[in-house]
């Protein structure tokens, strides 16, 4: 019987401690719901690299909705100038009547020119009414403003589409300014002799600039049903590229969402606890401490029994 060092008293001290440890880290990952860094520092290593690039991701998902957001509002301008442009085309058939005086003629003009006036406000100028958050949709290169001489900056518009170094997709919208010399398409008219035979024909190029600019084209010139025919052949090809971008960022944006949701679940099994696992490890190890407690009163209470040989 010693007294110097109770050593039953220390074993339960030492079991006591450890215990009352891991009932701490339990109720702290119960707290958080996450693993400590002690518990798997490689593991942890990995988890933030997933949660950066699950961050990324989920930005460039973001940037994929906007991009989706501005080809929409790109498309639902297309289809105003496309209504306008078939507003025109119907105007220049009815001019074709020779049934109408030049006072009707005259009227029709006036409408035919109101048409080009709007396409012209809604893609020229820096007024131009055709923006997304600033950026300018329908004035060539990257639709940025540049102040000098009112102009646009060059290249194309740039959308980062995923998490990592330049993966990006890069949008095109064409250029519909009244400025706009482009060649859009061709006329193609013949004349015939007798029977199938061809004495003749002509091929005229159609500019862009020269339809909706009503200082170059109006209702009395020769061969506008044709020219508006290109354009509004122009207009629906250009409705078409944007269409086709639109659903192609509308992939991306999906192929993000289910990668986002694939690092999201491998992170959650690296991370995350099992929280019923970690109540029932809580309940144990709070049932050890109560009861190491308990063996700890025991234990101090054996040195007494010396007093019993003293007498």
């Amino acid at each position: 019987m010693r007294i110097q060092n109770n050593t039953a008293a220390f074993n339960v001290w030492a079991n006591y401690s450890t215990n009352l440890a891991k009932m701490q880290s339990s109720m702290s990952k119960l707290s958080t719901g996450e693993i400590a860094t002690t518990d798997d520092p490689a593991g942890v290593g990995i988890s933030e690299r997933m949660r950066a690039q699950i961050d990324s991701v989920s930005m460039a998902r973001q940037n994929t909705d906007n991009a989706i957001s501005m080809m929409q509002t790109a498309d639902s301008w297309l289809q105003k100038i496309n209504d306008q442009l078939s507003r025109m085309k119907e105007l220049s058939v009815e001019a074709e009547s020779g049934t109408l005086s030049d006072s009707d003629k005259s009227n029709i003009q006036v409408e035919f020119k109101a048409m080009q006036d709007e396409i012209t406000r809604i893609t020229s100028k820096y007024t131009a009414a055709a923006k997304f958050n600033g950026l300018y949709l329908f004035r060539g290169g990257d639709g940025s403003a540049d102040t000098d001489g009112d102009k646009v900056g060059t290249g194309e518009i740039s959308v980062q589409v995923g998490a990592d170094v330049n993966q990006k997709i890069t949008i095109s919208l064409n250029d519909l300014q009244v400025t706009n010399t482009q060649s859009i398409g061709s006329i193609h008219t013949y004349s015939y002799g007798d029977g199938t035979t061809v004495l003749g024909s002509s091929h005229d190029s159609v500019t862009w600039a020269s339809v909706i600019d009503s200082s170059q084209m109006s209702i009395g010139d020769s061969n506008v049903v044709g020219k508006l025919e290109v354009a509004i052949d122009y207009v629906a090809s250009a409705r078409a590229s944007v269409g086709a971008q639109q659903n192609r960022i509308e992939q991306t944006n999906s192929g993000l969402l289910a990668y986002e949701d694939n690092l999201t679940a491998a992170e959650s099994q690296i991370r995350d606890i099992d929280m019923a696992q970690e109540t029932t490890e809580f309940s144990k190890y709070q049932v050890l401490t109560n009861a190491a407690n308990a063996m700890l009163a025991q234990a101090n209470q054996l040195p007494q029994n010396v007093l019993q040989l003293l007498g």
